[in-house]
């Protein structure tokens, strides 16, 4: 009896360490792989205070949070988009980062669902509004999100120039401070649109954007919301190849674009053919009539040299002659 007391002793023992590693491995790995902390805290705190949430604006600030709910910050976390790509991505906690407010690193926590008001502005102050929630939606803090916008921001001459993120872009509705795209960029580019290239285009129904923030067509949905914005504001040659793909290296395009194109009429080829024939017959009298005149010419010049040529000799003969009597009557003198 006491054999087989020790014997389901150690059978239990045994039993007990397989189920509890078996219970500890899983554990570790479920936290890895899906953290069961990704949720809301119940009192995310910071070192400012805590987060208050959304709602708790909406008290002094309905017409922002009316304008902020249906925004793509506001639907950060929720967006069908972004629970497909996060499952595909194994619920990495990092993405929490973007797509919630206050998230805790440490813990995988967050505050609230989205970008919400205290994403940019911080954790509510107990004391507000006496202490301001002041914020500069500028590169600095937009980069935290959009960094491959920021990047691209950064090469154009906007950033040059310090034309920051919210001189464009309403940081609460996220709409362009324009009713169009155009009339934004009108705001500073007022002279562009007298050129014929940004004239063309304007009366074909395109903004500036067709162009200067073009980007080639995504079969896809953005994984981490990596993809290019068109920030850098230049034009190159994929934005013209994205309409002109047949007539891009032809000028005849650009000539009907400028209504400079002129008809042109076909030719006869027989009537083309009698012209040569003519052409030619006067080409061959034109020549003939060259050779005549140069034969005629020297006639003309030998005669001319002949007159010419006798009438000097004879001069010249008679002056001899002259000079010869007067030194006759000069010796008949000395003699005498």
């Amino acid at each position: 009896m006491l054999i087989l007391s020790l014997r389901r002793r150690q059978w239990s023992l045994a039993a007990f360490t397989i189920v509890f590693s078996l219970c500890v491995i899983i554990g570790a790995s479920l936290t890895n792989t899906r953290p069961s902390n990704a949720a809301p805290l119940e009192e995310p705190l910071s070192q400012t205070g805590a987060y208050a949430g959304s709602s708790s604006c909406t008290q002094c600030h309905e017409e922002i949070h009316t304008a902020w709910v249906d925004t793509r910050h506001a639907r950060a976390f929720s967006t069908p988009i972004f629970q497909r790509d996060w499952e595909e991505l194994n619920e990495q906690s990092s993405c929490l980062q973007c797509h919630t407010t206050g998230f805790d690193p440490s813990t995988g926590g967050y505050a609230e669902e989205g970008v919400t008001c205290e994403s940019c502005h911080g954790p509510f102050q107990p004391n507000h509004p006496a202490q301001s929630m002041p914020v500069t939606p500028d590169a600095d803090l937009c980069q935290t999100c959009h960094k491959t916008t920021t990047d691209e921001w950064r090469a154009s001459e906007h950033s040059q120039t310090g034309i920051q993120c919210q001189a464009c872009h309403n940081p609460h509705s996220q709409t362009p401070k324009a009713d169009t795209v155009t009339g934004l960029c009108a705001n500073c580019h007022k002279e562009r649109g007298d050129s014929f290239t940004h004239g063309t285009h304007a009366n074909s129904g395109l903004e500036c954007s067709n162009c200067h923030m073009y980007t080639p067509p995504r079969e896809g949905d953005p994984i981490m919301g990596l993809v290019p914005t068109g920030h850098t504001f230049s034009v190159g040659s994929d934005a013209c190849i994205g309409c002109h793909q047949d007539s891009v290296h032809t000028r005849d395009e650009l000539i009907k674009l400028s209504g400079q194109e002129i008809e042109v009429i076909e030719p006869n080829i027989d009537e083309l053919g009698q012209s040569i024939i003519e052409q030619e017959q006067i080409i061959t009298k034109l020549e003939a009539q060259s050779d005549v005149r140069l034969y005629t010419g020297l006639i003309q010049g030998a005669i001319v040299g002949l007159a010419t040529g006798g009438a000097a000799a004879w001069v010249v003969s008679r002056r001899i002659q002259v000079i010869e009597i007067e030194d006759e009557e000069d010796e008949q003198e000395e003699e005498s």
